[in-house]
């Protein structure tokens, strides 16, 4: 995973691009936490929806539960940023609103728009 870590208005924040292999699961979304807090010295990351497998963006498929949870325990706010306007999913739909209506996890639909929220949390 490249990883980049920015600053935004004196806030660490880690980068996570749509370049390479997908996370594919739970595993890898840890990895991916441990180099958010040590590697980058961050607690938020923005992370592309490319970097994540399609079947993330299907919720029956779990895959979605197993991550997040993943961020929530070890206390990574998450925003992750694209154009979500294809799915039409009703869950997946309801999911994004609530999830953006909170202040762990996050779907927007800029690198820059996710930035900026993690930055004034």
């Amino acid at each position: 995973m490249d990883i980049e870590t920015l600053i935004i208005d004196g806030v660490p924040i880690a980068h996570l691009g749509g370049a390479g292999a997908p996370i594919a699961g739970a595993a890898q979304a840890l990895d991916l936490i441990m180099d958010v807090k040590y590697a980058a010295g961050a607690d938020r990351v923005a992370i592309d929806k490319r970097a994540m497998p399609e079947e993330f963006f299907v919720l029956s498929s779990g895959m979605a539960g197993e991550i997040l949870q993943k961020f929530v325990t070890y206390g990574i706010r998450a925003a992750f940023y694209g154009d979500f306007t294809r799915y039409t999913s009703k869950p997946l739909r309801d999911f994004i609103r609530e999830s953006n209506r909170g202040r762990q996890v996050f779907f927007l639909p800029t690198k820059e728009e996710a930035l900026a929220r993690l930055a004034e949390l």
